[in-house]
């Protein structure tokens, strides 16, 4: 893991990225060279060919990106990541041909592009393949021992389930201590000997510790002598935050909140993020009008004009102030006529036809940008939930309150992480994605989330 603005991306993923773009840009040179087939003259002016690719490589990864092929999770196997590889390249034709047409200057003959651009599909896709091939190979893993035989050390196994989730790394050996419980069966080994031993035979690079108990048995001098010898010890929390970019709360404590890095809020950040929200805030708003329009003129139809286009609801917002959230009316008037409130749930009989669409492509959030101007919200942040719901949570759930640190977002970590909520103990798996990003969030993390927020809505996850 490569941590970047306190955030953690796989090496591999990096590695990756790299690759693909320089095959992009090599695409690139290589259509234009096979279309002139021998035209020396032409070849010459070909060099001037690097803005042309470094733009095309970077369209290819954002829309790639937008696609979720950089997702730190993506389960699908090779014939789903070349439909969304299909898909990425698709857009980004779209997204070239108008680049090509607002600057001359970048534009490539019709035939030489089509080539550059079949290239460039052909070798992501098998970048790709070998990526799925050699990724998982041992030699490529770091190799951890774990320091912990219980109830922590087991919650490895318990919350990294899933190959994908064990990406990057490689559990060799758990060291059990007498008088602690076995909650792992397999790659068990005693204390009865020096860890500094146990790492030069298993080949250890990194150390978790993950007692249950640490104050009668903790090796601190052997612990210490490890780290003097190079090998990388971290807590069990802080290797869940790195795998999965979320703070378990069945492992979360005061002290470690109290002593990790993070949950700065700089005046440098604060006014840097407000020119980030109102920026992209802008630039949705100037594309997405028509759209919005549209969704107006539909809901009006479908209603016949009775109850109104918005609907507005009281949120809490940061530091819990309460303001009113405004979206396009996506269920009937009458939603909620006994006054009681409710989570939105599965094909909900509440939702108007014209309702589900919106809410289905995300449309009926798009008002929310006037919430932004205003100053209520930021594009990017834990989403705001309505008071009723905050009160309940906020007794039932431990650290609820705390991600009230940060304004409110129309799209967030936990909304691309986890699908939609509609239970208590859906709120709680959200919290913790939602704890991080109060954590960790700079304009990088905001980017990202930005980028891979267009996945949710092409692939319609979570809606409800």
């Amino acid at each position: 893991m490569i941590r970047i603005f306190r955030h953690y991306i796989p090496g591999s993923y990096l590695l990756l990225g790299l690759i693909e773009t320089l095959v992009l840009i090599a695409s690139i040179y290589s259509g234009v060279f096979i279309r002139l087939a021998g035209d020396v003259e032409g070849a010459q002016q070909a060099f001037s060919l690097f803005p042309t690719a470094v733009t095309f490589a970077l369209v290819m990864i954002s829309t790639m990106t937008a696609m979720g092929l950089y997702a730190r999770h993506l389960r699908e196997g090779l014939r789903g990541m070349v439909w969304r590889i299909a898909g990425a390249f698709c857009l980004g034709f779209l997204v070239m041909s108008i680049i090509f047409y607002l600057f001359p200057d970048l534009l490539l003959w019709r035939g030489a592009f089509g080539l550059s651009w079949l290239l460039g599909l052909a070798g992501v896709v098998l970048t790709r393949y070998l990526f799925l091939k050699l990724v998982d190979q041992a030699v490529l893993k770091r190799r951890i021992l774990v320091l912990g035989s219980g109830h922590k050390a087991a919650l490895i196994n318990r919350l990294l389930r899933r190959r994908s989730d064990r990406r990057g790394f490689e559990i060799v050996v758990y060291v059990h201590f007498d008088g602690e419980p076995e909650g792992v069966k397999d790659c068990l080994t005693p204390h009865d000997r020096n860890l500094l031993e146990m790492v030069a035979q298993y080949e250890v690079d990194e150390i978790i510790v993950a007692l249950d108990d640490r104050r009668n048995r903790f090796p601190m001098g052997e612990i210490v002598d490890c780290r003097m010898a190079g090998v990388e010890v971290i807590d069990l929390m802080t290797f869940f935050e790195r795998q999965t970019c979320k703070l378990p709360l069945d492992l979360l404590q005061p002290s470690w909140l109290a002593y990790s890095d993070g949950f700065r809020f700089s005046a440098f950040r604060v006014y840097s993020k407000r020119v980030f929200d109102i920026g992209v805030s802008l630039l949705i708003l100037i594309l997405t009008w028509p759209l919005m329009l549209f969704a107006a003129l539909a809901i009006l139809l479908e209603s016949r004009g009775r109850g109104g286009v918005f609907y507005r609801q009281e949120r809490v917002g940061q530091n819990g102030k309460p303001f009113s959230l405004v979206k396009f009316r996506s269920m009937r008037p009458d939603a909620e006529k006994d006054g009681v409130a409710q989570w939105a749930q599965k094909n909900d009989s509440r939702i108007t036809r014209v309702g589900r669409l919106i809410r289905r492509t995300r449309i009926d959030e798009l008002p929310q940008v006037f919430n932004v101007f205003k100053g209520d919200m930021s594009f990017v942040g834990p989403r705001p939930e309505r008071p009723v719901f905050v009160e309940k949570l906020g007794q039932n759930i431990p650290y609820f309150i705390q991600r009230h640190r940060v304004k409110p977002g129309i799209t967030g970590w936990a909304q691309i992480c986890y699908p939609y909520g509609a239970s208590d103990k859906d709120a709680g798996e959200k919290l913790q994605y939602d704890l991080y990003y109060v954590k960790n969030y700079s304009l990088f993390l905001d980017l990202m989330i930005l980028f891979q927020t267009a996945q949710v809505v092409i692939w319609g996850k979570g809606a409800r």
